[in-house]
């Protein structure tokens, strides 16, 4: 049977309404914030890329819970020209990941509680299968 936490500080419990309080203020304020950026780089991957403008993937969250992760579109679609990862990568696409633009989207999977602003990046779901979830705190 275990004891008490021996770590100094606050409780668990404590933390986790600390950590998603901060998540949901620091999140809510950055989508303000940055709505002007997020719809001029929306207008720009629809002018350059077409629909849709948005990249979604379903992760893993907490507990396994599989959550889908939205992100802009850096890519265009696979064609028989643009095959690779390299080849479907555009001019824009590369600048939104140079500035980290292309994540400003994430902020409302941490509004949603999906995911933490701080915390290990979720995994993509077919690597799951080489971890062993009990050993590991998603």
């Amino acid at each position: 049977m275990a004891g008490p936490d021996p770590r100094p500080g606050p409780s668990p419990r404590a933390y986790d309404v600390v950590k998603r309080a901060v998540d949901v203020a620091v999140s809510a304020t950055g989508l303000v914030l940055s709505a002007p950026v997020q719809l001029v780089t929306a207008a720009v991957i629809r002018t350059t890329m077409g629909a849709p403008v948005l990249f979604r993937q379903d992760r893993p969250g907490r507990d396994g819970v599989i959550f889908e992760l939205v992100k802009f579109r850096t890519m265009r679609h696979p064609d028989a020209t643009h095959v690779t990862d390299t080849e479907r990568l555009t001019a824009v696409g590369r600048f939104l990941r140079a500035s980290s633009l292309d994540e400003l989207p994430t902020l409302w999977n941490v509004l949603r509680g999906d995911m933490s602003l701080v915390g290990p990046r979720p995994l993509l779901v077919h690597y799951l299968a080489l971890y062993n979830l009990s050993l590991i705190h998603i």
